[in-house]
C-alpha cells in the first residue's frame, strides 16, 4: 500500500488567465479515515470550466483558497472503509474529491455507482455532463418538434450532447464553435443542422441565417459576446437556458458584472424567459435520465466523445487548456 499520496495544490489564485504556474505538486502523508469514513482511491478526475469559476468567489460552493487541494469531482474506488453502506472495491462518484491520489472522506459526500463499460461514460454521458445536457435542455428549455434550437460551446461535453438531445426531439439545431475543425465536427460526426464559428464575426447575422430568422431555444454555455447575439436572435416566448459563462471565468474578480441596460425591456416585448440552474438541481430525478440516456447511446442516436489526458500531474495543463478551448466532448484525467 502507498504511504504517500500525491496533491495538486493552488499554489496562488490567479487575477487574470489561469497558467499552470498556479499550481504545484506535493506529496503529502496517506488519509487516514475515521468511523463513518471512507478512503477512496481517484480513478478520473472531470475537469471542468466551473473548476475556474471556484476560484473567483463564492457560488453554489465555498470559494477555492491559496494552498487548498484543488478541488474536483471524481470517479473513484473504495480502498479502506468504516461506513456500514461501503465495501471494499465499490466503485463510487464523489463532487468532493479534489485533485490527488487518494481521499478520505464521510460516506454521505459519496455515491455509489453500477460498473458501465466504458467507465469513463459516468463522468460523461451518464455523469454531470449528460444529466446537465438533459434537464438543462428538456426541463428547463422544453423544446418541440420543429423550434430552433442554439447551443453555445457546442463541441463540449454539454454542448455536443445538448444539441444531440434536441435533433432526438426533432428540432433544427444550430451550434456554436470556436474553427472550422470543431464546426465540421458538430455538423458530420454530432448531425447538427448547421454549425458555426464564432471567430468569423457577425455572429448575430450568421445565427439569423442559420436559424432561418430566429431561436426558439437558446442553451448558454459562455455568456459575454456570445450570449449577447444569441439574445437578440430571440423569438417571440423565446426561452434561455443559462448553463455556464466560461467567458467571465479566466478573467479578474474584480472587473465585476457589465451592465445590462436594455436587457430587460427586450425581455418584456418578447416575452422571454431566462432561467439558471445547476445539475444537482435534478439529482432526485437522475434515474429516469440515465435510463432514457442510455438507451439512446444504446440505439446509436447518441454519440459520446470524451478527451483523456493520462497522469495526475498534467492536470493544470488539462484545466487551462479546456479554459482554451482545446477539448472535444469530455475531458477528464486519469489518475490510476
Amino acid at each position: 500500500m502507498k504511504t504517500t499520496n500525491k496533491q495538486i495544490l493552488i499554489d496562488q489564485l490567479p487575477s487574470g488567465a489561469l497558467r499552470t504556474e498556479h499550481f504545484r505538486i506535493v506529496e503529502s502523508a496517506m488519509p487516514e479515515i475515521r468511523d463513518g469514513e471512507v478512503l477512496l482511491r481517484i480513478l478520473y478526475i472531470a475537469v471542468d470550466a466551473a473548476m475556474r469559476a471556484w476560484m473567483l468567489g463564492p457560488s453554489y460552493r465555498e470559494a477555492l483558497k491559496a494552498g487548498e487541494v484543488m478541488a474536483a469531482a471524481a470517479l473513484a474506488e473504495v480502498v479502506e472503509t468504516r461506513h456500514a453502506t461501503f465495501d471494499a472495491g465499490d466503485l463510487v462518484y464523489t463532487d468532493a474529491a479534489g485533485c490527488q491520489e487518494f481521499v478520505a472522506l464521510s460516506g454521505e459526500k459519496v455515491r455509489r455507482i453500477e460498473r458501465t463499460e466504458p467507465l469513463t461514460h459516468l463522468l460523461s454521458v451518464y455523469g454531470t455532463a449528460g444529466l446537465t445536457a438533459y434537464f438543462g435542455l428538456l426541463d428547463i428549455g422544453q423544446p418541440r418538434a420543429g423550434e430552433s434550437v442554439v447551443v453555445s460551446a457546442a463541441a463540449g461535453a454539454v454542448g455536443s450532447l445538448v444539441g444531440q438531445i434536441a435533433k432526438i426531439k426533432g428540432c433544427h439545431v444550430v451550434g456554436i464553435a470556436g474553427g472550422k475543425a470543431k464546426c465540421d465536427l458538430l455538423v458530420n460526426t454530432f448531425g447538427f443542422d448547421a454549425a458555426l464559428d464564432y471567430k468569423a464575426g457577425n455572429l448575430y447575422a450568421q445565427l439569423m441565417a442559420a436559424t432561418g430568422g430566429g431561436t426558439d431555444v437558446y442553451f448558454d454555455n459562455v455568456g459575454g459576446a456570445v450570449f449577447e447575439s444569441a439574445l437578440f436572435t430571440m423569438k417571440p416566448h423565446g426561452r434561455l437556458i443559462a448553463c455556464g459563462a466560461v467567458s467571465a471565468y479566466d478573467t479578474d474578480p474584480a472587473k465585476g458584472l457589465q451592465s445590462v441596460r436594455g436587457i430587460p425591456a427586450w425581455f418584456i416585448s418578447r416575452r422571454l424567459s431566462l432561467r439558471g440552474f445547476i445539475v444537482a438541481d435534478f439529482y432526485a430525478r437522475r434515474p429516469e435520465a440515465l435510463r432514457e440516456l442510455r438507451s439512446w447511446v444504446e440505439r446509436g442516436q447518441l454519440q459520446v466523445r470524451e478527451d483523456i489526458i493520462d497522469g495526475l500531474a498534467e492536470l493544470p495543463r488539462a484545466l487551462v487548456g479546456l479554459l482554451a478551448g482545446e477539448n472535444i466532448g469530455k475531458r477528464m484525467v486519469k489518475v490510476a
